[in-house]
């Protein structure tokens, strides 16, 4: 996933889809074996080897995400009515609070309010982790969910220190529940084969609702021409690059 808008970035933005037959490691390492920038995650181990120094030609730097830190408490929270959840709670919902106004600003903005205002923050957010596990049971569900957050806190503070990194990964998140709805749908890809022409389809549906397109409108325009489309000159049928609204006008005038 590939949205930077909320940094005044105008690259276009876009979702990619790969399917695999299974959930080992060696997929995502060879789907990323040439990247080089930063990659914002779950704590999926499959990622691990990535980040760092596992492929000094190619660096990949860890972002974490606070939604999935958030999400462990906000569960202890509803189960248990914990004060300690809560209290995690409101500190978090503070660093998303200084998020929102400058969602749309620079990177250097971002990356100026954030240490300024975030940086304290986190910082006393991690001492209080620290007070909390002599606090609790070391295997409390408040105890894991403490653990998880430090044992990723260089990643998920690295946000504070560059403005094009998000606080979460929910972008990515919300393309990936069509897939989630799918699951429960129609269960099964069929075949490899049907996982990979799937995985095509979600990226040009994801992508084209990136852009505000209609995706059933923006499928019919590429079937009705790919077949007579210059090879070489694909690019012309990506989401960014379409206007629909010459389609639009010739249906309404038919």
């Amino acid at each position: 996933m590939r949205d930077d808008r909320a940094s005044g970035n105008s690259t276009p933005p876009a979702v990619w889809f790969a399917y695999s037959p299974d959930r080992k490691g060696l997929h995502p390492r060879a789907h990323l074996k040439d990247f080089c920038g930063v990659l914002q995650a779950d704590g999926y181990a499959g990622f691990d080897k990535l980040y760092n120094d596992a492929n000094p030609d190619h660096p990949i730097r860890e972002a974490a995400c606070w939604a999935h830190v958030r999400r462990k408490f906000y569960d202890i929270q509803v189960a248990n009515d914990s004060p300690l959840a809560k209290s995690a709670l409101e500190r978090i919902a503070e660093l998303y609070g200084i998020e929102t106004p400058i969602r749309g600003q620079s990177a250097d903005i971002r990356r100026e309010i954030r240490q300024a205002r975030s940086g304290p923050l986190l910082d006393a957010l991690y001492r209080w982790f620290k007070e909390l596990l002599t606090q609790v049971s070391a295997k409390s569900e408040l105890a894991v969910a403490t653990r998880y957050a430090m044992s990723r806190w260089k990643a998920l503070t690295r946000f504070t220190a560059d403005g094009t990194i998000e606080i979460d990964n929910n972008a990515a998140e919300r393309a990936l529940r069509a897939v989630a709805l799918g699951r429960k749908n129609y269960l099964f890809a069929g075949s490899d084969a049907g996982g990979e022409r799937a995985a095509a389809i979600y990226s040009l549906v994801g992508s084209a609702k990136l852009h505000g397109l209609d995706p059933q409108a923006y499928l019919r325009h590429v079937i009705e021409r790919i077949a007579e489309h210059p090879v070489n000159r694909i690019e012309e049928l990506l989401p960014w690059r379409v206007d629909l609204q010459p389609d639009l006008t010739n249906r309404l005038a038919a």
